[in-house]
């Protein structure tokens, strides 16, 4: 696997779930089958940076059961350092997915009150432990939705992260149906937000979880540039601490086609990826957070000279190649079921260098 062996660092933090998915497009239970595999926002991460090369591990708390076992021997496989998993009592959360197909859109049901991740309180991780020769620190926004003592916890690690001087991102994702002990996303995430360097969103998560609305439409399948630009800058305006907010941009047509692209603005300029087109789209749960995993790479590979010189020239030379990178490998998860992102670095730089063909490779 190409980048095996290089050494960066990254910690992700937040649950993992059992993932119940219907056969190809078929409704809940419509026939007695049901696809058990594994997945969720932080882990998504942890393991997309895993197959890039990069030394990813993820920290939460799972039950001490078979199904906690299962799961950790699942990263494990990955490549994915689980020594910072902690055990507790409670249950793995669960979320059914529903694919759905041309106007049909996909559906998820989450089950996952009283989970070990979701009752675990501050005190129960050892920061200081958990951070320990961590470069980057990344969190998502649905650790702080699951729980009141989840979005505790989070403030104290992102804290603790930035007490240490490690770069911390946060992808704000936006989840409706999961803010329901009394806290607002609008209320808790400025909190998150105000911690963190590196912001990744889309256009919903700025409205609905910053409170910042630049009248952008996340439904009209149509996009205006202009007014990402608006939106990045209002986020930096509100956040000084925030060095770069990428945003990412979905046309979706239907529930199989979608056009893919994003955007960041780093304070100096701002920027605007390569646009594909996908047709046919397999599985598009995880492509934000794949998304997120490939910026973190790039921004990476910028920081590092001594990793520049292990990947021998082959670097990112500057956020234009980060945000390619990120859009590339992001698009190339659409492809593959399952959470997970099965890709490597290699197979990211084909597609960026312009090769899209989808010719058998013999």
């Amino acid at each position: 696997m190409e980048g095996r062996g290089v050494k960066m660092r990254v910690l992700t933090f937040g649950e993992i779930m059992l993932r119940l998915k219907t056969p190809g497009h078929e409704r809940f239970f419509q026939s007695s089958k049901i696809e058990a595999t594994f997945g969720g926002g932080e882990a998504n991460v942890a393991v997309s940076l895993a197959q890039f090369g990069v030394d990813a591990s993820f920290l939460s708390v799972l039950p001490d059961n078979p199904i906690g076992d299962a799961c950790i021997g699942e990263l494990r496989r990955f490549g994915v350092d689980t020594s910072r998993v902690q055990r507790g009592a409670g249950r793995m959360g669960i979320y059914f997915l529903e694919t759905g197909a041309n106007q049909r859109a996909s559906k998820v049901v989450y089950d996952r009150a009283g989970s070990a991740m979701a009752s675990a309180v501050v005190g129960d991780i050892d920061w200081a432990r958990a951070l320990s020769g961590i470069e980057w620190l990344h969190i998502t926004g649905i650790t702080p939705a699951i729980s009141k003592s989840a979005f505790e916890l989070s403030i104290e690690g992102l804290t603790e992260a930035r007490a240490k001087g490690i770069t911390v991102s946060c992808d704000l994702n936006f989840r409706k149906n999961l803010w329901k002990y009394g806290v607002t996303a609008e209320e808790a995430m400025p909190q998150i937000a105000s911690l963190c360097d590196v912001i990744i969103a889309n256009e919903e998560d700025c409205q609905k979880s910053l409170g910042i609305n630049a009248k952008v439409s996340v439904t009209s399948g149509e996009l205006e540039t202009d007014k990402y630009k608006v939106l990045s800058e209002a986020v930096l305006a509100k956040y000084p601490n925030v060095k770069k907010i990428a945003i990412t941009l979905r046309e979706s047509i239907s529930a199989d086609t979608n056009a893919w692209s994003a955007c960041m603005n780093n304070r100096e300029t701002f920027l605007i990826s390569k646009r594909y087109m996908m047709s046919d789209i397999v599985d598009r749960v995880g492509g934000g957070d794949s998304f997120a995993a490939g910026l973190i790479y790039g921004l990476l590979l910028q920081q590092d000279a001594e990793i520049l010189e292990k990947f021998g020239g082959e670097r990112m030379a500057d956020d234009q190649d980060a945000l390619e990178f990120a859009v590339s490998a992001s698009c190339l998860k659409h492809s593959i079921p399952g959470d997970f992102n099965r890709v490597n670095v290699k197979e990211v730089k084909t597609l960026m260098k312009g090769d899209a063909s989808g010719r058998v490779q013999r």
